[in-house]
């Protein structure tokens, strides 16, 4: 198993750019499922999530062509294409690695009116319960079934109808399950509560290009005017708003001075915010965000909340971040339960921190001193390599197959501004 090895004390200075969104891209792919027609990705990222959501596709019949990087673009382009679906069926040996695979429920459902698959898996971040989804689809008059560690859904005889959703806390997950649902059902269906997250307005464009009705993309009531059919189309990823972040608290933490090329900053407003707090320099030119800092860093509160809202999945970067800075941060997690599975590792790198239930306080140290770490999640990784990035001597961060899920060519992005970080091979 691969590990990664940090010296650090190196202050990054040059261009990061910034991939295609993960969390998007692995909205977007099975909206192929939806059409019989093409439907090509664009800026489509290298990651291990994306690749096993492909061969996900592959076994329910969807071919896929893989094509080099564009010169606008930093990742694939990907062209998949439903044709015939050979299966209804996500199995487990698929699904478990990646909590994503949900995703072709409603799919499969709204295509071929019956869709089995299995409960997912993905990391062990806390309890991420499906009932949303489940619920959504009902609302649409589909008959659901749990059994065997599956769920079963079934279109009713005359087809699946529009009717009303109404989320009772916010769903990233449930609302794009009954967006790609909806799409396909007779008449209108009307979504409140629904998430607002920039990766769902990048769904609800993609379906659009594919020529469904969707009213109030980017608010919290969305209407979706059923359609017969949808057809193929060409969509480009979103940059990934969440990798952007991650490079912006690497410039911060190891008072660099780095170009973030290709992300928007409207995607960001929270986490820049929040970066300015701390005493960072943010500025935004077009599709450039230029982040910089000097001296020691500022303490700041943060709380994690849905879209426009600071998110979860930098709350683990910034943790890194205000492990060093000069005052006492507070941390309140209250999107899920376990996501402070990091605070130990970099307990192991000198991070003064305690946790009580969702809420963390960060006492800002002189200094962190390298260790060996092992990541538990995806962004915890992300924190260890920051912490790595600024701390005296050596840091070996083992289990990085957590990062290949959700950062493309980490080393290289990082060695081509300055950092001492190279992937090795274990004994």
């Amino acid at each position: 198993m691969d590990k990664i090895i940090i010296k650090g004390g190196r202050r990054l200075e040059g261009r990061i750019p910034i991939s295609g969104a993960k969390n998007s891209a692995l909205t977007l792919l099975p909206c192929a499922l939806l059409t019989d027609e093409p439907l090509t990705l664009r800026n489509l990222p290298r990651l291990a999530d994306v690749d096993g959501f492909g061969h996900l596709l592959n076994q329910l019949g969807v071919s896929t062509m893989i094509e080099g990087a564009r010169p606008e673009d930093f990742g694939r382009v990907m062209t998949l294409r439903a044709g015939r679906l050979t299966s209804t069926v996500a199995p487990y040996d698929m699904v478990r690695k990646m909590r994503a695979s949900i995703l072709v429920l409603g799919p499969l459902l709204a295509r071929a009116g019956e869709a089995t698959v299995s409960l997912p898996g993905g990391c062990a971040i806390g309890n991420r319960p499906i009932d949303l989804h489940l619920k959504a689809l009902e609302a649409l008059g589909a008959e659901i079934e749990l059994t065997a560690g599956y769920v079963r859904a079934v279109a009713p005889k005359g087809g699946l109808r529009g009717g009303h959703i109404n989320f009772p806390v916010v769903s990233v997950g449930a609302t794009e399950n009954a967006l790609m649902t909806a799409v396909l059902a007779k008449g209108t269906t009307v979504i409140d509560n629904a998430a607002r997250e920039p990766e769902i307005v990048d769904l609800c464009r993609c379906l659009v290009a594919m020529g469904a009705s969707i009213e109030g993309i980017g608010s919290e009531k969305l209407t979706i005017h059923g359609k017969d059919r949808l057809h193929g189309a060409t969509y480009r990823v979103m940059p990934d708003r969440i990798e952007a972040g991650s490079y912006a608290c690497a410039a911060a933490i190891t008072g660099g001075s780095v170009d973030l090329v290709g992300a928007n900053a409207e995607d960001m407003t929270a986490i820049l915010d929040m970066l300015v707090q701390t005493g960072a320099h943010v500025e935004v030119k077009g599709d450039v965000i230029h982040v910089s800092a000097s001296g020691r860093l500022k303490p700041v509160n943060i709380s994690t909340a849905p879209y426009p809202a600071f998110p979860t999945d930098m709350q683990a970067q910034f943790m890194a971040m205000l492990a060093l800075a000069d005052g006492v941060s507070v941390l309140t997690e209250t999107i899920f339960e376990n996501r402070y599975m990091h605070v130990p590792e970099l307990a192991r790198m000198g991070a003064d921190i305690q946790v009580t239930g969702r809420s963390a306080v960060v006492r800002g140290v002189d200094k962190l001193v390298g260790a060996p770490v092992m990541a538990t999640d995806l962004r915890a990784s992300m924190s260890l390599i920051l912490a790595g990035l600024v701390a005296e001597g050596e840091t070996q961060v083992s289990r990085v197959y957590h990062l290949d899920r959700g950062y493309e060519r980490l080393e290289e992005k990082l060695q081509a501004v300055g950092a001492d970080i190279e992937r090795v091979g274990s004994d």
